[in-house]
């Protein structure tokens, strides 16, 4: 997937645990947890928002786009 989530990163450098951050932004640990390893489809603007605002950070610190090698046909 060429989307990146670098949640896992900030939240080492801010020292927050996952079950304080789950707790400060609205949403369950196993979402949480979801989030950070990229399994999920998509997120709302919302919860990114709180992401942000909990993290002290901006979107472009938690989400990465690296391109992926498409071979020609």
């Amino acid at each position: 997937m060429p989307i990146l989530v670098k949640l896992d990163v900030m939240m080492a450098r801010r020292k927050m645990r996952g079950r304080d951050l789950a707790a400060r932004i609205g949403i369950t640990e196993q979402n949480l947890s979801l989030l950070k390893s990229g399994k999920v489809k998509g997120v709302r603007f919302e919860t990114l928002e709180r992401l942000c605002a909990a993290l002290d950070c901006q979107p472009g610190d938690l989400l990465e786009y690296r391109a992926e090698d498409v071979a020609p046909d």
